[in-house]
């Protein structure tokens, strides 16, 4: 009978700190929605390389929350705990960068520096969004960090808010990681709307090739610049070019591959999943977090709409020499959005090859992006 009783004890006790009983309802919404980003993923291949381990991150946590837990005085924190300091003390995004760096060719932009007014062009969203957020209530800080989510560059977001509003850092991650994982969703409609069958036409001539030397020279020129003038973007744009120099140097190819590979890979799973796991049903399903979520969309949007626009203007302007389409990719996720133009682009004509020519506006966009988030720490850090 005491085996009896004992078992039953053991048994009621597992029941008792099982999710079964210890979850809040609203983490099972939670559930719900990574199950969604799971299919996205997996089965629409939605940038899954961002988007799986979000969600499954997401998915973990609302089952374990205590994954997640601080430490205390008698007991260690949880897994996710230790890795999402990378995320919280900022140290992810300049070696995100670092690997982006090393993974991109910034020759486009190098043979067209027009494309630079493109990059700036779609930041014009996080200037619009910083305004709206203020409008709806929000601190001049929390709403420099919301408007960020607008250069559609996630660690750029997570970097910004680490130092003006660590309190939104997990609303406002997954937002900005949700919204660059959903490019090829959010982009066309807003590309085609703002195009005319002619403009999407246009056929641009083939870009000027680049020395080598001028490839070197453009990360240490362009960092000495951003570091004199904006102190505060340094770490983003100094790790972006110092990996490109890997890269365009020729005499590290050790570190360069390890810098677009194996770095790259596990700080992509580690911020991935403890940036999905910041989104618990408690924190998540408020109405704070919402309006948060529609304003980075609103800001994405925008910023997408602003590179379209000037890209339009650009087309007229050189006697449709430039096609509008490009403007897009002038937000900063590298590749993903010169994908998209180029995958607009060939719809309308298959033999329409755009992507060379959208990569100098999207890397634009990624420098752009630092410089915005440069900008805005300078004034209200």
């Amino acid at each position: 009978m005491t085996i009896f009783s004992g078992f039953l004890k053991s048994v009621m006790k597992i029941f008792e700190t099982s999710g079964l009983v210890g979850n809040d309802p609203r983490n099972y919404v939670m559930i719900l929605i990574a199950g969604v980003l799971i299919y996205l993923a997996v089965k629409k291949q939605f940038e899954p390389l961002l988007l799986l381990p979000i969600a499954f991150g997401m998915l973990l946590v609302n089952l374990y929350p205590a994954i997640m837990a601080a430490p205390t005085d008698t007991e260690n924190g949880g897994l996710f705990y230790y890795l999402y300091l990378g995320v919280k003390l900022g140290i992810y995004p300049p070696l995100i960068f670092l690997g982006i760096g090393a993974m991109t060719d910034f020759g486009p932009l190098i043979s067209n520096p027009k494309s630079f007014l493109l990059g700036a062009a779609a930041q014009l969203g996080i200037f619009t969004t910083f305004i709206g957020a203020i409008f709806l209530g929000f601190e001049t800080r929390q709403a420099g960090s919301i408007a960020i989510i607008g250069g559609a560059d996630g660690p750029t977001a997570i970097f910004v808010t680490s130092q003006l509003a660590p309190k939104l850092l997990g609303p406002i991650a997954v937002a900005a990681y949700s919204y660059m994982a959903l490019v090829p969703i959010i982009q066309p409609p807003i590309m085609k709307a703002l195009t005319t069958k002619k403009e999407r036409l246009v056929r641009m001539e083939q870009l000027r090739p680049v020395s080598k030397l001028e490839k070197i020279l453009f990360p240490i020129i362009v960092t000495i610049l951003i570091s004199l003038l904006l102190p505060d973007a340094a770490p983003l744009v100094g790790m972006l070019m110092l990996g490109n120099l890997f890269r365009e140097s020729g005499v590290v190819d050790r570190i360069n591959k390890t810098a677009q590979n194996e770095l790259m890979n596990i700080i992509t799973i580690f911020l991935g999943t403890t940036v999905g796991a910041t989104a618990t049903g408690s924190l998540f399903l408020s109405w704070g977090t919402i309006k948060i979520v529609i304003l980075g969309l609103l800001a994405f949007c925008i910023g997408t709409a602003g590179g379209v626009l000037f890209g339009k203007l650009m087309c007229h302007m050189s006697g449709y020499k430039v096609n509008p389409l490009i403007g897009s990719a002038g937000v900063s996720a590298v590749p993903m959005a010169a994908r998209v133009s180029q995958k607009v682009g060939q719809s309308e004509d298959p033999g329409n090859f755009l992507l060379m020519h959208a990569m100098g506006p999207n890397v634009a966009g990624v420098i752009g992006s630092a410089v915005a988030a440069g900008v805005l720490l300078s004034i209200l850090k």
